[in-house]
């Protein structure tokens, strides 16, 4: 299931491709002319007068069209993918917004890339992903650390993939983000799973999520001029989704890329027991997530929807998977037994149906002795409203069973955002303390 694309361009939009200028004082530079067809040629003539307000409107239309066909050319997957996961597969420069007007460029080179990974199940995949090496210079002793940045939930259509938003301006993440570039490091941002690419995105599909982030680095390193090299320090860090693939990511990083040196993780109101998660968002104002996570389970597994889902729930599942989280609204106070064929909560269904059961067990993090080879810290709001703060104080409770060093950090600022918010700063001053081999908080024992 994905999001419709745009068709292929006009004989309008193909002049504009070959550089016509983008005012109308004259004729094409006969440079620009050179090589185009008779229709093409036709189409500049039309264009090298003083244009009409509907002239305007269409030429305004193609540029746009001419836009998203490249777009869609970069995000089509080549028809082989290598099999080494963490291969850059193609790359393009493009710039980082803060602001949707694009009044504030972030002093930073920004490259777009793609590259290859690995699904849940085995499956080699491309990724898309961005590398941001901000323009300050590192003082810092060694190389330039790198920072594999997990975003929170960004939604699961197409037009939601970080590498997009992040060049247009309308990327929350962009606090966090350009708070790193500001301290020096070099941060690559995932587009996860199927956002961007093809297929549907595996939302909170932990193996995916965790290969997803851990081979961003590996492209960056094949990145020339990206400063990042295969011995950079390496942190990870994440908060909400991002938290839960920043744990996943820590989880296997010692199994799955051993030749990265991961000095540190931070796992920020990490979802790391999806039950639970659901338990608390089902019927709520974030019921929209528990729709992202089971479109993508649903996708990552290969389970038919219409086994567990309704006429309504079906056409709910699938304006869900076309959407963004600022759509979040149109799903609000869902309650999920009225979408499934059994008149089961989704919560209740994934404890009594024997397939779900096992897809969500194997999404628990800290289970069946997974933990972190590296200092983490979790930080997590206790009046979070979206992801319960016992959520996160287990997963450090299992971590810790297994001989994991854990910061916790209860945060007191009320709900998931503001906890967000409060914990950046902790999380920046334990990342800046990891990455420069300085001794970090220990809380295993009184948490």
């Amino acid at each position: 299931m994905t999001t419709s694309r745009p068709s292929r361009l006009t004989t309008l939009a193909a002049a504009v491709a070959l550089g016509l200028g983008a005012t109308f004082a004259g004729p094409a530079p006969a440079a620009a002319q050179q090589g185009m067809g008779p229709e093409q040629e036709t189409a500049v003539q039309e264009l090298s007068t003083a244009p009409t307000t509907a002239e305007r409107a269409q030429w305004d239309a193609a540029r746009t069209a001419l836009a998203q066909a490249a777009d869609e050319d970069f995000y089509a997957a080549p028809d082989s993918i290598p099999g080494t996961p963490g291969a850059l597969i193609r790359q393009e420069p493009m710039d980082f917004y803060l602001d949707p007007v694009k009044l504030i460029r972030f002093p930073a080179t920004a490259t777009r890339i793609m590259y290859s990974s690995v699904s849940a199940t085995g499956e080699p995949i491309a990724v898309t992903g961005t590398v941001l090496e901000p323009e300050k210079e590192w003082t810092g002793s060694g190389e330039r650390p790198v920072i594999a940045y997990a975003v929170g939930t960004q939604g699961v259509g197409d037009q939601c993939a970080p590498s997009k938003t992040l060049s247009t301006g309308e990327q929350y993440e962009g606090v966090g983000i350009s708070t790193l570039l500001n301290k020096g490091y070099t941060v690559v941002v995932t587009d996860y799973e199927g956002l961007g690419t093809e297929g549907l995105h595996t939302y909170m599909v932990r193996q995916s999520q965790a290969h997803t982030v851990l081979d961003s680095v590996r492209a960056a390193a094949g990145l020339e001029g990206s400063g990042v090299t295969a011995t950079s320090p390496v942190a990870i860090a994440g908060y909400s989704q991002g938290g839960g693939a920043a744990a996943a990511a820590a989880e296997l990083a010692g199994e799955y890329a051993p030749e990265l040196d991961v000095k540190a993780a931070y796992a920020g109101a990490p979802p790391a027991d999806l039950t639970q998660v659901a338990d608390a968002i089902d019927g709520g104002g974030s019921a929209a997530f528990l729709l992202f996570a089971m479109a993508g389970h649903f996708e990552a597994y290969g389970v038919d929807p219409s086994l567990y889902l309704n006429a309504l729930g079906m056409q709910t599942l699938e304006k869900a998977s076309t959407a963004c989280t600022s759509d979040g609204s149109a799903f609000a106070d869902l309650d999920s037994s009225t979408i499934t064929s059994s008149g089961q909560s989704f919560p209740e269904l994934v404890r009594s149906d024997r397939l779900l059961a096992g897809i969500l067990a194997d999404q628990r993090l800290g289970h069946q002795g997974r933990h972190p080879e590296m200092p983490v810290m979790i930080a997590h709001s206790l009046t979070d409203d979206v992801i319960p703060y016992r959520t996160g104080r287990e997963l450090g409770h299992r971590w810790c069973a297994e001989g994991a060093q854990v910061r916790f950090d209860p945060v007191f600022t009320p709900t998931h955002v503001g906890g967000y918010v409060a914990a950046l700063p902790r999380a920046t001053g334990f990342l800046d303390a990891a990455l420069n081999d300085r001794r970090t908080a220990d809380s295993c024992g009184w948490f």
